[in-house]
């Protein structure tokens, strides 16, 4: 099966109440896992790349990768940039092979944020090629993102219609309370998304896909295999598992997990290396982090997202 776009992906999940699964993807261990789990569950996915990502792993690996995923696993994948930070390289990844691309105009005011998306949708439509933007920044760090919580700010619902009607954008990413990284909440701040603006946006973007980025949960259990095994990560919060459900139930099409994979696969290569000094195969302590990874894949589908079978 070749890459597909996320057009009839989200269509699916729109009338079906789930959502997709966008991963990001930074090297083998990571995109065999993510693919494995979601092949044995016959979900649709989608497999992000971030401009870290392009960095560390090169653009021609990662999209080989994938490409191999494809031949071993018979589900609908979408590869998508992203967090694309201009124009550049989402021309990029929309000649090198992607079949979806986010440009991130939201940190610019309203009028530039349309104007550079407009720029990347009329490029990408006219390759095949869909695109998501955003409008409301989430606070968080995560590879080159990096928003103080006093700069976040929610979408505004009254700017939702002129943003997709003049832009052309396929999806629209909006803020509602989820954050980027493993640290979303301060210690006994109580996690909380704003459903009231989601509400609002679906009725002014009636059967118009959204997406939630900054979705990690946060695996508590992988937080303290870490801290049991030589790592700092005291007070990592995420989002509740039943609110990601909740959207998924919604207009909500494609959900964002990054940080959960990062904390299955530390937590796997930590718990073997402390407990094993002497372990040097990288084959060792990857494979557990790669189990991890796809554990963590597996529950994502089944219980937050709901994707499974609908491949």
């Amino acid at each position: 099966m070749a890459l597909v776009t996320t057009t009839e992906m989200f269509k699916k999940a729109y009338d079906g109440g789930y959502a997709i699964g966008a991963f990001n993807v930074n090297n083998m261990e990571i995109v065999q896992g993510i693919t494995e789990a979601a092949g044995e569950l016959n979900s649709p996915l989608i497999l992000q790349v971030s401009a870290g990502a392009r960095k560390y792993a090169n653009h021609t690996y990662l999209v080989k990768l994938v490409e191999a995923a494809l031949i071993e696993n018979d589900i609908p994948i979408a590869l998508h940039l992203d967090h694309g930070a201009d124009f550049d390289i989402c021309k990029s990844c929309i000649d090198g092979g992607f079949t979806s691309v986010m440009i991130d105009g939201s940190h610019h005011p309203f009028e530039e944020n349309i104007e550079v998306t407009k720029r990347v949708v009329e490029y990408a439509h006219s390759k095949g090629v869909v695109v998501e933007g955003e409008l409301g920044q989430l606070a968080g760090v995560e590879d080159d993102v990096n928003v103080s919580a006093e700069d976040a700010k929610y979408t505004h619902p009254d700017e939702v219609e002129e943003f997709v009607d003049r832009t052309g954008v396929d999806s629209l990413a909006i803020a509602i309370g989820t954050s980027h990284g493993a640290f979303k909440f301060k210690p006994g701040q109580k996690p909380m998304l704003r459903f009231d603006i989601l509400e609002e946006i679906t009725k002014r973007l009636p059967n118009f896909p959204i997406v939630l980025h900054g979705a990690s949960s946060v695996s508590q259990e992988y937080v303290k295999i870490i801290q049991e095994n030589g790592g700092n990560l005291a007070d990592a919060i995420g989002i509740p598992e039943d609110m990601l459900r909740q959207a998924a139930r919604s207009a909500v099409c494609k959900i964002n997990i990054d940080s959960d994979l990062r904390l299955a696969m530390t937590a796997g290569v930590r718990e073997v290396l402390w407990n094993n000094p002497a372990a040097f195969d990288p084959r060792e302590y990857l494979k557990v982090g790669r189990a991890n990874v796809k554990a963590v894949v597996a529950h994502k589908i089944k219980e937050v997202l709901g994707s499974d079978g609908k491949a």
